[in-house]
């Protein structure tokens, strides 16, 4: 028994070893601000899996974690991943209810022991309208911003209940309100305004470089559609959310390294 633990501890070491050479390696060449996560597929996994959904969604927030702090230990200053589309709560009832305890859940476990987002330095924004979700898990979303509104370094925005029409017109609305009360022609609104006034662009987000979408599904699904309009890469992977990793995460920055050296050699 004792050996075979020693085993399993050797060869968690050597994996560990082998993962931060390998991010030191990417963070030698150009690393993006900001990257996006669409974590779809937790629902094909756990029935892959033979799993109840719950489950799937469970495993889900674990890859998140995960691909947080790859992200953080690259270097990348703002990581955003859609963890609940308003449209979700469509689903039945069974499966909202326990999305909603495991948000809830992991929020509480995040205020009592924020390590990771603590080591790096994380300020953690709910983006989206927390008020349709429990009072409970609002409770939690308060003290988790709150817990770490003292970090500067980068930052994390949880996307939750999010639609991003939404995010538009509200942003159009807040411009439209500013510029009633500064007194100038709605008229004169530009997209800088409206830009401005994105939930995710307030809480001090830097553009969007990257958007991931996993389970092979090849849309956008209302997520960040003023964010990804312009200069964004777009990258789909056929994994399912929950196995995500490293190895699937490396083409991409290597793609993204590889145009930004082509674009600046060009310029």
């Amino acid at each position: 028994m004792f050996l075979q633990r020693g085993l399993v501890w050797l060869q968690d070491q050597l994996t560990t070893t082998a993962r931060n050479f390998l991010l030191n390696v990417l963070a030698a060449g150009p690393i993006p601000k900001h990257v996006a996560f669409v974590m779809d597929g937790n629902r094909r996994y756990a029935r892959m899996k033979h799993q109840a959904i719950q489950q799937g969604h469970s495993e889900g927030f674990v890859a998140l974690r995960r691909m947080l702090e790859i992200c953080l230990r690259l270097n990348i200053k703002c990581v955003s991943a859609y963890a609940f589309a308003i449209e979700n709560f469509k689903r039945s009832e069974e499966e909202v209810a326990a999305l909603m305890k495991l948000a809830e859940e992991k929020l509480v476990e995040l205020c009592e022991h924020g390590d990771l987002l603590d080591e790096y330095g994380v300020r953690l924004n709910v983006v989206g309208h927390t008020n349709m979700l429990p009072e409970s898990v609002q409770a939690a979303v308060r003290k988790a911003e709150d817990t770490t509104r003292h970090n500067k370094r980068a930052i994390f925005n949880l996307c939750m209940p999010y639609a991003s029409r939404d995010e538009i017109a509200t942003a159009i609305k807040s411009s439209v309100e500013v510029s009633l009360t500064q007194d100038y022609e709605i008229s004169y609104i530009t997209e800088k305004d409206i830009d401005s006034q994105l939930p995710i662009a307030l809480g001090g987000s830097p553009p969007l470089d990257i958007l991931i979408r996993t389970s092979g599904v090849k849309r956008l699904s209302d997520f960040m559609l003023w964010h990804c309009s312009e200069n964004t890469q777009l990258q789909f992977s056929s994994t399912y959310w929950p196995d995500f990793g490293l190895f699937d995460f490396i083409p991409v920055i290597l793609d993204y390294q590889r145009k930004s050296i082509m674009k600046g050699s060009s310029i």
